[in-house]
């Protein structure tokens, strides 16, 4: 599809409340993932993988699932927001949206 877009501004961790808070929004498959997936792991199988799930579903059957000590987030407040489209001309299409105090300025970039 030849398009990407860049943010970039200062990032910061969200609380522990913001945290759980949103955690136990999310559907009780994707927090039994949570405790089941050793992220960016190398993994045997899918099978393993689904093992993984059955056993963490077994034992928080009999309640909701606790939000992963080691589970959180970050928080990006974008200052420059950049869309780019590739042409086959390589005359590329760069938009750039920068905050200037409390409005966006919107600039076209060269290729």
């Amino acid at each position: 599809m030849e398009r990407q877009v860049r943010l970039s501004g200062p990032v910061e961790k969200v609380s522990r409340a913001e945290t759980e808070a949103y955690f136990a929004s999310r559907p009780r498959g994707s927090q039994l993932g949570a405790w089941s997936s050793p992220q960016s792991t190398v993994v045997g199988s899918r099978a393993e993988l689904e093992a993984l799930v059955q056993e963490t579903d077994r034992r928080f059957a009999d309640g909701p699932v606790p939000t992963p000590a080691n589970w959180g987030g970050y928080l990006l407040r974008p200052e420059v927001v950049e869309f780019w489209q590739g042409r086959a001309d390589r005359l590329h299409d760069r938009l750039r949206y920068r905050l200037d105090g409390s409005s966006w300025v919107t600039e076209r970039l060269a290729p």
